[in-house]
C-alpha cells in the first residue's frame, strides 16, 4: 500500500482530493451540480472540482465557470498526467469510457464512469481488468448507476433483503421515454451505434436491468430479447441519415434464484417523459415503485389478513431511510438530481477509508453481458441466449 505521501492519490489521508471531471452537456452538468453541493450535506473528506475538460474550448470554458470547476482544458491525457489530479469523473459518451478509464486507472487515479460501462463488451471487459489491477494498488473505480441511491428504492433493497416480500418470483421493469417520438427530430450521436453503441438498449434499459441485480442479487443465467427500430432515418446536416442503434428493446432474464424478470424500454412511449416503474411480486409481499414518484414506495404485506390487505404508501423522508437523514425535516421531498450527491458521497467515502465502492466495474460488466445476450437474442429472432460467463452482482454494500 501506498503511503499518504504517495503522488498516485491511492491513500488520501489529509490531502485535498483534486477532481477532475471529463464531459459537461446534461450528466456534466447533473455531476457537477453534485460535486458542488455534497459537502454542505455530508462529511466527505476535502477535495476540490479542479478542472472540467471538454473538445471546444470556449465552450467548456464557461460549463466550468459556470458548475464551479477551477480552470477548463481540452486534453484529457495531459489532465490525467497531474500530480494535483486524484479522481477522474468521466460524464463523456460511451464509445470514450474505456480509453479514458484505463489510462486514469494505469496513472493511479480513482474513476467514476457513467453508465452504460462502454459500447462494447470487450471494452467492458478490459476496464474491468484495468479496474482489478488498479484495486490491488489502492485505487478505487465505480460505475454511475445513480438509481441505486433513490432512498426509495435503497428502502426497497432492504424490505427484500429481511425477507419482508418472501420468495421473488417476478419482476416487471419497464424504462419509457418519448424524446424520439417526432420522426423529424434530428439525428444525434446517441443514434449511431458507431458512438453510442446501441440505443434504448444500452442507454436505460442498462438502468433497468441494474435494478433488477441490484434489488434482488444474484446471477442471470437465460436471456432472451427483441429490439426495434421504429424510425430508420432522421435528419442530418446533409440530409437524412440512418438510424443505426434500436429505438425500443423487450427482455426477459431468467436469475439462478428462479426468479423472472421482464424489461422493456423505449425512447418512443408518446407521454412518458421519464418513467421508470417496477414491480416486484413474491410470496409474502409485493413493492411497486415509480421514477415520477420518486419519493414514494408501494408495499403489500400478504402476511397480514386479507382484510387488511392493499399497498400502502410509504412516504421516504424520514431521517431513518437512506440517505434522509442529511437533507430536510420529515416530510420534506427530494429529486432525482439528489441521487447523484448520494453518488458521490459513497464515492468519496469509499476513497476514504480504503475500500471498493458499488456498484463496482464487475456489477457494470454484470450488466454490460446481460445487454449483449439481449442483442445476441434479438439478432437470432429472440432465441433464448445461456448466458456462460456469470452476471452476477456481487455481496457489496449498495447504499
Amino acid at each position: 500500500m501506498n503511503s499518504p505521501d504517495s503522488k498516485d492519490g491511492t491513500n488520501p489521508g489529509s490531502r485535498t482530493l483534486g477532481v477532475a471531471m471529463i464531459g459537461y452537456a446534461f450528466m456534466g452538468k447533473a455531476h457537477s451540480n453534485a460535486w458542488r453541493n455534497v459537502a454542505s450535506y455530508f462529511d466527505v473528506p476535502a477535495f476540490e472540482q479542479k478542472v472540467l475538460v471538454g473538445r471546444g474550448a470556449g465552450q467548456v470554458a464557461a460549463a466550468a465557470a459556470k458548475y464551479g470547476w477551477a480552470e477548463s482544458a481540452t486534453d484529457w491525457r495531459s489532465v490525467i498526467a497531474r500530480d494535483d489530479i486524484h479522481i477522474v469523473d468521466i460524464c463523456a459518451p460511451g464509445w470514450m469510457h474505456a480509453e479514458i478509464a484505463i489510462a486514469a486507472l494505469e496513472a493511479g487515479k480513482h474513476v467514476l464512469v457513467e453508465k452504460p460501462l462502454a459500447n462494447t463488451l470487450a471494452e467492458a471487459e478490459a476496464m474491468t481488468d484495468a479496474a482489478a489491477a488498479a484495486r490491488e494498488r489502492g485505487v478505487q473505480s465505480m460505475i454511475g448507476f445513480n438509481y441505486r441511491r433513490v432512498p426509495a428504492l435503497a428502502l426497497a433493497r432492504e424490505l427484500i433483503a429481511e425477507g419482508r416480500l418472501g420468495t421473488v418470483r417476478h419482476v416487471r421493469a419497464a424504462y419509457l421515454q418519448d424524446w424520439l417520438v417526432d420522426e423529424d427530430s434530428p439525428m444525434t450521436w446517441r443514434l449511431n451505434k458507431e458512438t453510442a453503441g446501441s440505443g434504448a438498449l444500452g442507454d436505460i434499459a442498462s438502468h433497468a436491468i441494474d435494478q433488477v441485480l441490484f434489488l434482488l442479487g444474484g446471477t442471470v443465467t437465460e436471456v432472451s430479447g427483441r429490439l426495434h427500430t421504429f424510425v430508420s432515418h432522421r435528419p442530418g446536416a446533409d440530409g437524412l441519415e440512418e438510424v443505426t442503434v434500436d429505438d425500443a428493446a423487450w427482455a426477459t432474464l431468467t436469475l439462478d434464484s428462479g426468479t423472472i424478470a421482464s424489461v422493456e424500454v423505449s425512447r418512443m412511449a408518446t407521454g412518458q417523459k421519464n418513467s421508470l416503474k417496477l414491480e416486484i411480486y413474491g410470496d409474502k409481499g409485493s413493492l411497486l415503485f415509480d421514477l415520477e414518484a420518486i419519493n414514494e414506495l408501494g408495499f403489500m404485506d400478504a402476511t397480514v389478513p386479507v382484510r387488511e390487505q392493499g399497498f400502502r404508501r410509504i412516504l421516504v423522508n424520514e431521517p431513518e431511510h437512506p440517505f434522509m437523514d442529511a437533507w430536510w425535516p420529515q416530510g420534506h421531498v427530494i429529486g432525482w438530481e439528489h441521487t447523484f450527491t448520494h453518488e458521490i458521497r459513497d464515492f468519496l467515502t469509499a476513497i476514504s477509508g480504503g475500500t471498493a465502492p458499488s456498484p463496482s466495474f464487475e456489477e457494470g460488466l454484470a450488466v454490460q453481458r446481460v445487454l449483449s445476450a439481449i442483442e445476441e437474442s434479438a439478432n437470432a429472432k429472440s432465441s433464448l441466449i445461456q448466458l456462460t460467463t456469470p452476471a452476477t452482482v456481487p455481496a457489496t454494500e449498495g447504499s
